[in-house]
């Protein structure tokens, strides 16, 4: 894969009317110019003409390692705009310039509907508000433009945003034990699955949720721990 062009992009902001005086003069900002997300829609129409395939992954929780009883009012909705509503706003600006046919992918995580102690901030409700999205942008973006919505719920992964939790070692050692694959999960799996539901092999699946997890999602119980220790479940050699 050859990456021809690299945009700025602040996902927060829909449009320049949307950004506060104090960003625009942000130095964060200085030499970058059409960040927003309908500027850069309108950028790659005019550097591309359409596009095939639109993936959403980024996120945000700016009080992500506080419960979500501790967790204020302004670190909620941030948590939400960044990491839910930023993808409506990606798919209505770029949808007008998407091929019929073409896909579109956001990345959740299984805390959407499962207890994840410490993945606090609200960025469990941000990632249950994105699987709802994913089912109604599936059928409006499929009604109106033939285009496919769909998201995948990875595994625990050493990737460098999920080390800003904090626990993420202890969640991949909770993976292999737990999981029916004991193995640790890679990020070629989950790229492998995304380069799926972006192909024409994926032609008639759309408001999926696909898990890539070594079937951690399919558990109802932790096995490794000590209360199992006298029943015989099988482990990987």
């Amino acid at each position: 894969m050859e990456i021809t062009k690299v945009y700025p992009l602040d996902a927060v902001f829909d449009n320049p009317e949307d950004v506060p005086e104090d960003i625009k003069t942000n130095k964060r900002y200085a030499g970058s110019s059409n960040w927003t997300v309908q500027e850069v829609a309108e950028t790659v129409k005019q550097d591309f003409g359409s596009i095939d395939i639109l993936v959403h992954s980024l996120a945000n929780g700016p009080e992500v390692t506080k419960p979500l009883l501790e967790t204020s009012r302004k670190g909620y909705l941030a948590a939400i705009s960044a990491s839910s509503y930023s993808y409506v706003s990606l798919l209505k600006h770029f949808l007008p310039i998407m091929n019929p046919g073409g896909s579109s992918i956001s990345l959740t995580y299984i805390a959407s509907e499962r207890i994840i102690p410490r993945y606090g901030g609200g960025m469990s409700s941000a990632k249950a508000a994105l699987e709802s999205d994913t089912r109604v942008l599936a059928f409006e973006a499929g009604r109106k433009h033939k285009v496919r919505v769909n998201t995948i719920s990875a595994g625990p992964l050493r990737s460098r945003a999920a080390k800003a939790i904090g626990f993420i070692d202890t969640m991949i050692d909770y993976s292999l034990a737990n999981s029916p694959l004991q193995k640790e999960l890679s990020a070629d799996e989950v790229g492998n699955t995304a380069a799926f539901l972006a192909s024409p092999l994926a032609s008639a699946i759309t408001g999926a949720l696909i898990y890539v997890d070594n079937g951690l999602n399919a558990m109802g119980v932790g096995v490794d721990s000590p209360i199992f220790k006298d029943l015989d479940i099988p482990k990987a050699k």
